[in-house]
């Protein structure tokens, strides 16, 4: 982890805490970064109260860690898979002061209210988790009470606050990166074409504001539905409008995008014409052959920390990780530097907030008072079927605007 003014040189700082080198590659998940848990409000698996639950390590300084693990269907596949990753986390930093409070919130606000309860009661400083949005909401509501903070996992900025910080991969990011990359080289009118689900009305917001931030123009913005048919409807009505843009934003994931791709080719939509635009959801394989976005930019994490982790995960626990692993393990990491740096001061607002920002397995990130995470990104491209990067993460986030 980085953050200003420490006592520790920032390079062993970050050696610490981040258990050397790590970067970020997508051979262990399963899709992109972009919605990830959060706009899902998740299940519990039914019956029986909330466990008491494991702890790990033994320092003085105690961090309750809210996950479903006992969550119905993929819930429980990632908050084990998150649990490990902060057990590991753990276990790497040398010297580690922490004890962490594992608590099970199964998936539901409820257990996660009496999990938050539950580590508090057991002198948690800060809860790390959990990581559905509702759940987050009333994790939250306790920890207000009790003045104590919470770094969470949901995507949804909706849920983050004074006090509720979200460690995930908002596709807001996604967005203003690659908008802002596509404005910078000479790309001036932007159309759209998003999925009508709630993710699609998120980043078509986040679209909207990105494109008048820069100045730039909306052509025309297009939903289409989950069927072929209402994907080529939606086709025939954008691709006339396609004249007057030099940009088409189209950010469909790994399970809709070869459809959606064959209904603009068909439709004639040549992407040497205009350039295909899209978010983290593109960093698939799958994505990557689709013929209708071939040289579409995309904004995503740094393709070199990932794999580094992944490795060492798969070394550990005999599986891969999912791709939300590293979140828990950068939570972990953070906790356990600021527990050895800060002092009284580790969990506060004014260190959480640091706008130096800490660089994580994902590359840099930092909190903003509202809780919102900003994460340096790079801008990659889908040329001839594989993903390389054009555009570098950056190594600092620069000043707050």
């Amino acid at each position: 982890m980085r953050l200003q003014r420490l006592p520790l040189p920032v390079s062993r700082l970050r050696l610490a805490a981040l258990a050397l080198g790590v970067s970020l590659g997508l051979a262990a998940c399963s899709g992109g970064t972009s919605g990830l848990p959060g706009f899902d409000g998740g299940s519990a698996a039914p019956g029986g109260e909330v466990p008491t639950g494991q702890t790990i390590g033994a320092g003085k300084v105690k961090v309750g860690l809210v996950l479903p693990l006992t969550a119905e269907g993929q819930g429980a596949v990632v908050g084990n898979s998150l649990k490990n990753a902060a057990e590991m986390a753990l276990a790497e930093f040398p010297g580690a002061d922490l004890t962490l409070l594992v608590k099970d919130d199964r998936g539901s606000p409820e257990g996660a209210q009496a999990a938050a309860q539950e580590a508090l009661r057991e002198g948690a400083e800060l809860i790390i988790g959990p990581l559905f949005a509702p759940s987050v909401q009333a994790a939250a509501q306790v920890a207000r009470g009790a003045n104590r903070p919470i770094m969470a996992f949901s995507s949804d900025n909706n849920v983050a606050s004074r006090g509720v910080y979200l460690l995930s991969f908002p596709p807001e990011n996604d967005v203003n990166r690659v908008i802002a990359y596509a404005s910078s080289q000479g790309r001036k009118s932007f159309a759209a074409l998003v999925p009508d689900t709630a993710y699609g009305r998120v980043v078509e917001a986040a679209f909207q504001q990105a494109v008048a931030n820069r100045g730039a123009r909306a052509v025309i913005i297009e939903r289409f539905g989950s069927d072929q048919a209402s994907m080529r409807t939606a086709v025939q009505r954008l691709v006339p409008a396609l004249q007057q843009a030099d940009a088409l934003f189209v950010p469909a994931a790994a399970d809709t995008m070869p459809a959606l791709g064959l209904a603009l080719q068909q439709a004639g939509f040549d992407p040497a014409k205009v350039k295909p635009l899209g978010t983290g959801v593109w960093n698939d394989a799958s994505v990557a052959r689709v013929p209708a976005i071939q040289g579409g930019w995309f904004a995503s994490p740094d393709t070199a920390g990932f794999n580094a982790f992944a490795g060492r995960y798969q070394q550990r626990f005999n599986s891969a990780p999912t791709r939300t692993a590293t979140l828990a393990y950068d939570a972990v990491s953070l906790a356990a530097a600021l527990a050895r740096t800060q002092g009284s001061q580790r969990f506060s607002e004014s260190v959480l907030t640091n706008p130096q920002g800490f660089a994580g397995a994902d590359g840099v990130f930092r909190f903003r008072p509202d809780g919102q995470i900003e994460r340096g990104l790079a801008v990659l491209e889908l040329r001839n079927g594989q993903i390389v990067t054009v555009n570098a993460a950056p190594r600092d986030l620069g000043p707050r605007t």
